[in-house]
């Protein structure tokens, strides 16, 4: 049996206590990095959610401003958001903390892959946070002020306004990794490219259903979370075709007899 196409097994002949004890630690060294990042921004939290706001704030009328209905909001949404913000700067150290746990059970040609997806999801995943501030709450904020009544002042409250700015950058943030999540499902040979393409109908539907659950009860809201991922799902298929799936482990067990010639008469000119 080839040596190259087998899991690593240096790492990965652990227990059952052996893992839980490895995924403990991967846990308690990613909420370490959170906390770092966090106490380092704790003392700019009303700079960081005065940025946050600034796409509403942009679109309310001369003179008016946000509100807090409830004094605790005032310390607790900055606090809130600065303890998302953490989580977002970290993201780097905890999906590499991910990879570390699951590369053991890689064959050893898609362990090449993993660093690159790495940074890719990273990417993606900042991408689409910066989509969601830059683009959608702007055209969103500015749909909502605009189809207000005639005579309502808007005036949103800080704390509900928070909680519809991380619904979105949650909802943005993971849809832009719809094509990381594509391409390791073909490289895993759990799926086909052609099988995807096939099913392309259901997920069109489900990134609509999705943006219905993650957005605001809006049609505007929905379309504009649900056709990026649709955009990204085809941009997963594209890149999915560079990659060769990984081989079942009948193929492993029972090469083909050519290929295995192949390989011994490589390793004899060798």
């Amino acid at each position: 049996m080839n040596k190259n196409k087998q899991p690593d097994t240096g790492e990965g002949n652990l227990t059952l206590i052996g893992h839980l004890v490895e995924l403990r630690n991967r846990i308690m060294k990613s909420l370490l990095a959170i906390l770092v990042v966090f106490l380092s921004l704790i003392y700019f939290a009303n700079d960081i959610y005065e940025l946050v706001a600034k796409p509403i704030r942009d679109q309310l009328p001369e003179g008016t401003t946000m509100i807090a209905t409830d004094v605790t909001s005032t310390f607790f949404a900055p606090f809130k958001l600065t303890l998302v913000v953490a989580f977002f700067l970290a993201m780097p150290v905890v999906l590499g903390q991910i990879w570390r746990f699951i590369a053991p059970g890689l064959y050893e040609h898609e362990r090449k892959y993993a660093l690159p997806l790495l940074i890719l999801s990273v990417l993606l995943f900042y991408a689409g946070i910066a989509f969601a501030h830059f683009v959608i709450f702007p055209l969103i904020m500015n749909f909502f002020v605009m189809a207000s009544p005639e005579n309502v002042t808007v005036t949103p409250d800080i704390a509900q306004y928070l909680t519809i700015a991380l619904k979105l950058f949650f909802a943005f943030g993971l849809a832009f990794e719809i094509p990381i999540a594509t391409m390791i499902l073909v490289i895993a040979g759990v799926t086909t490219v052609k099988e995807l393409s096939a099913k392309r109908p259901y997920v069109i539907l489900f990134c609509f259903v999705f943006g219905m659950l993650l957005t605001p009860p809006d049609p505007f809201s929905q379309s504009m979370l649900a056709i990026p991922m649709w955009m990204l799902f085809e941009m997963g298929l594209l890149m999915s075709r560079l990659f060769k799936p990984r081989k079942s482990r009948d193929e492993y067990d029972h090469p083909d007899p050519e290929e295995a010639e192949n390989e011994l008469t490589k390793k004899t000119d060798g």
